[in-house]
């Protein structure tokens, strides 16, 4: 049987098809280039990114920076996570189109595990973007409860087979709760890296975190998931693959480099007295 680019080796017992294995997947996966090309590119980049990521934050010494790092460092480690299990089979699974979906009653193949790569790694993207703009801990506490709940909810757009309807719903609950972190990162961050005085870095980032964000939400409507209008499984997964390349290992990147340069900048986000200042004793 072929799924829209991916040819899936389903048994079948007495005329009836029996659920393909985490093998059966894994074996389907490689062989097809354009699908299993976009995994291993990501598992490489995220790699190297990590050992990079290592040599770049060897000197860090304040807390802050250090904070930045730990939170930077984790997003190429969920990634090869996330990528490997996506490759075994782990986290990949048949999912069959509800009726009204362009594909209804068709099986496709769901990289679902993506929705829990980016359920652990966005989260570290706003906790590093929001320790860098020294935002309030209320306040960084509900956007990431945002980002989860946009993540899961899109999660829940992906793999109910139920209703399209209701596939629709969840899509329309997760980009919400996007619109919930596009507001602190387009309106209230700003003005508190502009007081930390890291709004020229601040800037940069939140621009590239915006543009390749709103990405994920288009490529799901146009993917296998919502209008199929790319019915190709591989496409669809490389179009992830490109926006996470963009929006973890560059954007990893160019933040730890900043933070490495303009440590003492970041070190005094927060700190009322100014770098390496202390309390005067009474």
């Amino acid at each position: 049987m072929i799924q829209h680019g991916v040819e899936l080796a389903v048994p079948f017992a007495g005329g009836v098809p029996l659920q393909a294995t985490q093998g059966d997947v894994m074996q389907q996966i490689r062989g097809d280039v354009l699908l299993s090309s976009s995994l291993w590119a990501n598992v490489a980049l995220a790699g190297l990114s990590a050992l990079l990521f290592v040599y770049m934050g060897r000197n860090l010494r304040s807390d802050r920076a250090r904070l930045i790092f730990g939170a930077t460092i984790m997003i190429p480690l969920v990634s090869i996570s996330s990528y490997l299990g996506l490759l075994s089979g782990l986290t990949v699974g048949l999912v069959e189109m509800p009726p009204g979906h362009a594909l209804g009653g068709q099986e496709v193949l769901s990289q679902w595990g993506r929705y829990l790569t980016w359920t652990l790694s966005t989260p570290m993207i706003l906790l590093a973007l929001g320790l860098l703009a020294d935002v309030d801990l209320s306040d960084l506490f509900v956007v990431v409860a945002a980002d989860i709940g946009m993540c899961l909810t899109g999660l829940a757009a992906a793999l109910i087979t139920s209703s399209y309807a209701l596939r629709w719903a969840f899509y329309v609950v997760s980009c919400t709760f996007f619109i919930v972190v596009l507001y602190a990162l387009v309106v209230q961050w700003p003005a508190d890296a502009e007081a930390a005085g890291t709004s020229e870095i601040f800037g940069t980032l939140r621009a590239l975190t915006v543009v390749l964000w709103l990405g994920y939400p288009i490529v799901w409507a146009l993917g296998v998931e919502g209008l199929a209008i790319v019915s190709s499984v591989g496409a669809t997964s490389w179009a992830y693959s490109a926006l996470d390349i963009g929006a973890k290992y560059v954007f990893a990147f160019l933040l730890l480099r900043w933070v490495a340069a303009n440590e003492s900048t970041v070190g005094a986000a927060g700190n009322p007295l100014g770098p390496g200042a202390a309390p005067a004793n009474d």
